[in-house]
């Protein structure tokens, strides 16, 4: 006798592409740039987990790095479940501009965002140390109307007292969604957190009944949320610099 579960099939997953935008120029060398490999590579497998027991959707990383010009060291988003972190070297200048380009290339049915099985709005997930060094506004606007990126969670590390956090700002549209850290261990707390919690809030179905604009609206609001209560709980305490 057939088994009735025989022919069930599988509902196939959507997918959420978690960014990670990378600062790797000169100013980022030594422990900034070491401190950031590390922590990336040890939340990887916590990522994995999330994607591997989400029955909404697969985590997807991309990873894009700006120096000299910026460079996708992902040519497509990757599985989470076969994701591994290469290490980044940092040397150059900072043409953050270069990258919002990139971005708002690869933020496209025909690119990055072409999965058949559909995608929920991406997490991008931006660490700098310093301020753009080419001719960003242009880029940056034109990137800001891009449809994906609009409805994407956006979040931006400043790292150390050299951070321009007005820009984090424009890029991330909202100052509460800028953190700031200044010292190797808060680094290593804020990308695990960020990382976390963004694949965790990006990557479920919204409450029935609302809009796709809402729904993404209300996934940025809640990650500034879980940052709320994160500082109230003094999880990152970073009160002296030790770059």
């Amino acid at each position: 006798m057939a088994n009735i579960y025989d022919d069930v099939v599988e509902v196939a997953r959507r997918t959420m592409v978690l960014f990670f935008v990378v600062d790797t120029s000169g100013s980022m060398d030594g422990a900034k740039i070491g401190t950031l490999n590390q922590a990336i590579e040890d939340v990887i497998p916590e990522i994995r987990d999330i994607s591997s027991n989400n029955a909404d959707a697969e985590i997807k990383i991309a990873v894009l790095e700006f120096s000299n010009g910026a460079k996708w060291i992902t040519n497509a988003p990757v599985s989470a479940s076969e994701f591994e972190w290469q290490y980044l070297n940092a040397v150059g200048l900072t043409d953050f501009g270069a990258a919002c380009s990139q971005l708002d290339e690869k933020l496209s049915r025909n690119s990055f965002m072409n999965d058949i099985t559909g995608s929920f709005a991406p997490a991008i997930f931006l660490l700098s140390d310093g301020a753009p060094t080419d001719n960003y506004k242009e880029k940056l606007e034109k990137l800001k109307n891009n449809n994906w990126f609009k409805k994407a969670i956006k979040v931006a590390v400043a790292i150390g007292e050299d951070a321009n956090k007005n820009i984090l700002s424009e890029f991330t549209d909202n100052m509460e969604a800028v953190l700031s850290v200044h010292n190797p261990e808060a680094l290593k707390k804020m990308i695990r957190f960020v990382s976390v919690t963004s694949s965790q809030i990006g990557s479920k179905s919204s409450a029935v009944g609302k809009g796709k604009v809402d729904e993404i609206k209300s996934k940025q609001d809640e990650f500034i949320d879980q940052v709320s209560v994160a500082y109230s709980n003094g999880d990152f305490d970073d009160e002296y610099i030790q770059w």
